[in-house]
C-alpha cells in the first residue's frame, strides 16, 4: 500500500517569494475595537424538491465520465532568487514515504471523500471533496475554486462519496448551499482557497449518518506528517481511483502561506481532503487543508499546496455546519 521511501534532490531554479511586513499598531489605536472578522460567502443551490431532481438527472454515469478537471495553476510573480535558494535549501534531501498511489487501504476514508462534480461557464467539471464532522451532519470541505472560480459560483453541484470506476455506492448528494471565504471569493486569494458545500439529505438521510465524518481543526502547528487525498483526473490519472500522497509538510516560499506536499495528484483532486494524524488502517484522521494548486515550474512541479486551516477557515466552517 505504501511506496517505499524516496529521495528527492531539487536543482536551484528560479522563483519568487513574498515578504509582509510587520506593521505596529500605534499607541492611540490599540484600544480600539477590533476589525469585525468578514463573513464567507453563500450561494444557494438546490434547494427545492423539482430542483435537486433536475440536477440528479442531469449527472449521467456519461457526464461525471467526461466532466474536465478542475485546474488552476497560478504562477508566481516576481522572481527572487535569492528567496528560491534559501527555500529550496529546505528541501535537499527530503526523504518522502509517497508521493502519489492508489489508496488500497480501506477504512473510513473510503466513504467519506468523494468526488465532486458541477457546471462551470457551460462545461461540466470536476473536483474533491470529504465529509466533516459537523452540527447539521451535511457539511462537505473542498477548495474555494472548486465552489466559485472567475467571478462566478459553480451549479449543478453534487458530492458522490466513495465514487469508484463509475460507480456512486453511497448515492449522490445535491448541494442547497456552496460557500467559500470573503477573501477567496473577494479575490481569489489562493492563502483562503477553502470552499464547503451543505448537500440534501439521500431518502431521508443525511451524509455523516450514511458514510460518517472525519474530524477537522484549525489554527494547527505547520511541518508535521500529513495524508492527502483526492480524485485526480487528469493524465496519468482518469478519476476512477481514490488515490493519497503522504509525507512532512514544507511552508511554500513562493507567494503564498500555504502548506506543501510532495505529491504528484492531478487536476481533479483539487479539494481532496489533508490529514493530520491519520491512521492507516482505521482511514481516519483530522482534516487540516485541502488539494488546492501546483506550481508551473520546474522544481516544484511535484508538489501540492494546500491553504494553512486558520480562523477564516473556521468561520467558514462554523457558518456551514449551522446552516
Amino acid at each position: 500500500m505504501r511506496r517505499s521511501p524516496r529521495t528527492m534532490t531539487l536543482a536551484a531554479l528560479g522563483g519568487a517569494a513574498l515578504t509582509l511586513p510587520l506593521l505596529a499598531v500605534p499607541a492611540a489605536q490599540a484600544a480600539t475595537a477590533p476589525t469585525p472578522v468578514p463573513s464567507p460567502s453563500a450561494r444557494a443551490q438546490a434547494t427545492g424538491g423539482a430542483e435537486q431532481q433536475r440536477v440528479l438527472r442531469f449527472w449521467t454515469r456519461q457526464r461525471m465520465a467526461s466532466a474536465t478537471p478542475m485546474e488552476k495553476l497560478f504562477k508566481p510573480k516576481g522572481v527572487d532568487l535569492a528567496a528560491v535558494r534559501r527555500g529550496l535549501a529546505k528541501l535537499v534531501p527530503m526523504s518522502v514515504p509517497n508521493g502519489g498511489a492508489a489508496w488500497t487501504g480501506g477504512g473510513a476514508v473510503t466513504k467519506t471523500a468523494g468526488r465532486v462534480f458541477f457546471t462551470y461557464q457551460g462545461r461540466t467539471a470536476s473536483c474533491s471533496g470529504d465529509a466533516v464532522t459537523s452540527t447539521n451532519k451535511s457539511t462537505v470541505v473542498t477548495a474555494g475554486h472548486c465552489v466559485k472560480l472567475d467571478g462566478a459560483w459553480h451549479t449543478d453541484w453534487v458530492f458522490v462519496p466513495g465514487y469508484k470506476d463509475g460507480d456512486r455506492p453511497y448515492g449522490t448528494w445535491t448541494a442547497s448551499k456552496t460557500l467559500s471565504t470573503p477573501q477567496w471569493t473577494a479575490s481569489e486569494d489562493l492563502n483562503y482557497d477553502v470552499g464547503a458545500a451543505v448537500v440534501n439529505p439521500v431518502d431521508g438521510k443525511k451524509l455523516v449518518d450514511t458514510v460518517g465524518g472525519q474530524g477537522i481543526a484549525f489554527n494547527q502547528a505547520r511541518g508535521q506528517s500529513m495524508y492527502a487525498f483526492g480524485y485526480p483526473a487528469a493524465a496519468p490519472y482518469d478519476g476512477s481511483k481514490l488515490t493519497y500522497c503522504s509525507g512532512t509538510v514544507i511552508d511554500d516560499f513562493l507567494q503564498s502561506s500555504d502548506l506543501g506536499l510532495d505529491c504528484d495528484m492531478t487536476g481533479g483532486s483539487s479539494g481532496g481532503p489533508w490529514f493530520l494524524n491519520f491512521g492507516e488502517s482505521a482511514g481516519t484522521g483530522i482534516q487540516n487543508s485541502v488539494n488546492s494548486f501546483k506550481y508551473n515550474l520546474p522544481f516544484l512541479s511535484d508538489y501540492m499546496f494546500g491553504p494553512y486551516f486558520g480562523t477564516d477557515a473556521q468561520n467558514l466552517y462554523n457558518t456551514a455546519q449551522s446552516s
